[in-house]
């Protein structure tokens, strides 16, 4: 796009690039370019014109725009085909679309804003306009079904570490999906899969993060990093370190170094040693949580002694 390529060439120079200049190298009648400038002022680029001097880009907008994503993003696969619209019904219903036409691995459709966002078990994620991180990515592992229980913890250890080390705040992990700091809840993780009995055609990863989200949005059991601590923190590069550490984790997934990242996972984790009681396939189950598999399952020693292997539930953190 024009844009784009207008965008990096006032990011090339810290001062003022004549209209000249510009016009010149995208072979742009002047009249066009200033058509285009005000189409990124409009996206909500502060971009400066001064006679006889030309442009300056002042300040990026708080959008999570493909191009600002990729800039620097520096990932071998994740992200390198970034689909993004300003609002859907969920991220997940168009990257099952696009998975099922085919769309390569480490696609990624990102959102401003969801009007049915979801997460497990049918439950609705709250995705207020400009104040989230609201994406899904899709993956191609050649896996069986079984093993996809994984893909959720590895993608809930890099989204810690991508807080920890771009927030300076460090959450916790609440099996198998959730991310909590302070026992409130900051990010789910939703993973759907397109399979057969014993292989996997790909796997799509939802996440709803609550960066900048004021309080008065949120419910009570919930919070964001704004809240947290005391300032907005900026989505574009928060988005980039996200997909790093996914890939990072998921390149240990694909060399069968998962225990790697279940090492990584209990550091994080707030589930292990807490009495828990699970609601599986309608029935309840309490116990122990003790270990989780190879396979992300958790494993949890009931009050009669046998340890039970649960892939899947709704957990309850008892003590």
């Amino acid at each position: 796009m024009i844009e784009e390529k207008i965008i990096e060439i006032l990011k090339s120079k810290s001062g003022y690039v004549s209209g000249e200049e510009i016009s010149d190298h995208l072979r742009l009648s002047r009249q066009a370019l200033w058509k285009h400038i005000q189409e990124l002022r409009d996206s909500g680029y502060d971009i400066v014109a001064v006679p006889h001097l030309g442009y300056q880009l002042v300040q990026l907008p708080d959008r999570l725009f493909p191009q600002e994503i990729g800039s620097g993003l520096e990932t071998k696969f994740i992200g390198k085909k970034i689909h993004y619209q300003e609002k859907v019904s969920s991220t997940m219903d168009l990257a099952l679309n696009l998975g099922l036409q085919g769309a390569s691995e480490g696609t990624v459709i990102v959102t401003e804003s969801q009007s049915k966002g979801r997460g497990r078990l049918g439950r609705n994620w709250i995705s207020p306009k400009y104040k989230g991180i609201y994406f899904s990515v899709i993956l191609r592992p050649k896996i069986s079904p079984l093993q996809a229980s994984l893909l959720t913890i590895l993608c809930a250890v890099g989204l810690c570490e991508a807080i920890k080390e771009n927030a300076q705040i460090e959450p916790q992990i609440k099996w198998p999906n959730d991310l909590l700091i302070n026992q409130k809840k900051i990010a789910g993780i939703l993973t759907e899969l397109n399979a057969e009995m014993d292989e996997v055609r790909f796997v799509n990863i939802g996440i709803g993060l609550n960066v900048n989200t004021e309080k008065k949005a949120l419910i009570s059991s919930a919070t964001s990093l704004k809240e947290e601590l005391g300032k907005e923190v900026n989505r574009v590069e928060l988005l980039k370190a996200i997909l790093r550490r996914i890939e990072t984790n998921y390149l240990l997934f694909r060399e069968n170094r998962r225990k790697e990242i279940i090492e990584k996972w209990r550091e994080y984790n707030t589930t292990l040693g807490k009495r828990v009681k699970i609601l599986v396939r309608n029935q309840h189950l309490e116990g122990q949580a003790v270990d989780i598999d190879l396979d992300g399952a958790l494993l949890v020693r009931k009050d009669s002694g046998v340890v039970q292997k649960i892939s899947s539930g709704d957990i309850i953190l008892c003590r």
